[in-house]
C-alpha cells in the first residue's frame, strides 16, 4: 500500500512540474502555431502548423501582462539571440495595426516571409521583388510570375490592385509595381516632407505620439500643429510578404513590422495530415 501511495504522490507531484517545463519551453525554447489561410502557399498550406525557433532571435518577455483585445502598447523586453532576421525567412508575428494604429493584441499572430529589412530598399517590378541588398530570389517567383500575367482588371475585380498608400495623388504604386519603399532602422534620421509624412504616417504618429498632418503646398509636416522637419527613428521595422503574391494581407497594404512584434523565426512546417498522406 505504502508504495501504490508513493507512485500516486510521484505522478501528482510531476504533472504540474512536467506542465510548468512545457510552459517555460513555449517562452523561451519554441511555440507552435496553426496557419489557417492560403497566403504562404505552397510552402505553407492551410492548416500547417509550423514550429517556431525562439532561440534564433531571442525570446520576449512581457513586463506588463494587462493585454486587451483592442490593442495596447506592447511592453517586453528581448533576450539575446542566436542570430537576427535574415532574408526569406518565415516569421510569426503579431499582426500590428489595429484601429488604424499601430498597438499589440497577444494572440493576433500572423506568418508570413521577410522581403526587407531594417535599411533595405524595396521594389516592385511587374509583380517581382528587388531588394538593394539582397541579389537572391524573394519569396516565391512562380506566384510573382503568376501575378505578372494579370490584367489590372483582373486585379481590381478580386480587390487587390492597390497598395499601400493608396490612391494618394504623391504616389502610382499598385501590386505590380511599387516603390522604392525605404524600410526604417532604428538610429536613422530622414527629412520630412508630404511624401514621407504619407509613406510613415503610421510610424511617425506611433513614435511621437502625434497625430501627423501635412500642407502640400509650403511641403510642411505637423506632429500635432508644430512643425517638424526630420524624424529619428526609434525602432527597426521589417516588411513581411506572404508568398501568395495574389492573396495575402501583408506589409504591402498595412505597412512594416516593428522589431518588438516578431515572435520568432519558423524552422519547420507540419503539413495538414491529408497533405502527408498524399506525398
Amino acid at each position: 500500500m505504502g508504495k501504490v501511495f508513493r507512485i500516486m504522490l510521484y505522478a501528482i507531484t510531476a504533472v504540474p512540474v512536467l506542465y510548468a517545463l512545457w510552459l517555460l519551453g513555449r517562452v523561451f525554447v519554441f511555440d507552435y502555431f496553426t496557419v489557417p489561410s492560403s497566403s504562404m502557399s505552397p510552402a505553407i498550406m492551410p492548416g500547417s502548423k509550423v514550429i517556431v525557433n525562439k532561440l534564433l532571435f531571442g525570446p520576449r518577455l512581457y513586463t506588463d501582462l494587462h493585454f486587451t483585445r483592442d490593442g495596447q502598447e506592447l511592453r517586453a523586453i528581448r533576450l539575446r539571440g542566436l542570430r537576427g532576421i535574415r532574408h526569406n525567412d518565415i516569421v510569426v508575428f503579431n499582426y500590428p495595426v489595429h484601429h488604424w494604429r499601430i498597438s499589440f493584441v497577444i494572440n493576433h499572430v500572423y506568418c508570413k516571409r521577410v522581403v526587407g529589412l531594417p535599411g533595405d530598399t524595396l521594389s516592385a517590378v511587374n509583380g517581382h521583388l528587388h531588394n538593394n541588398n539582397y541579389c537572391g530570389k524573394l519569396g516565391d517567383e512562380d506566384r510573382q510570375r503568376q501575378l505578372a500575367g494579370k490584367t489590372v482588371k483582373e486585379l481590381k475585380h478580386y480587390r487587390v490592385y492597390d497598395v499601400a498608400p493608396r490612391r494618394d495623388s504623391l504616389f502610382a504604386w499598385n501590386i505590380k509595381d511599387w516603390g522604392p519603399l525605404y524600410v526604417p532602422r532604428k538610429g536613422d534620421i530622414i527629412t520630412l516632407t508630404p511624401r514621407e509624412a504619407v509613406l510613415y504616417r503610421r510610424i511617425l504618429e506611433w513614435e511621437t505620439g502625434a497625430k501627423i498632418t501635412c500642407n502640400r503646398d509650403s511641403m510642411a509636416v505637423f506632429a500635432d500643429g508644430r512643425r517638424i522637419t526630420t524624424h529619428r527613428f526609434h525602432h527597426n521595422y521589417y516588411h513581411i510578404c506572404g508568398d501568395y503574391s495574389l492573396d495575402s494581407s501583408d506589409s504591402r497594404y498595412w505597412g512594416f513590422v516593428p522589431e518588438e512584434y516578431i515572435v520568432g523565426i519558423v524552422t519547420r512546417i507540419v503539413l495538414p495530415q491529408k497533405e502527408n498522406k498524399g506525398n
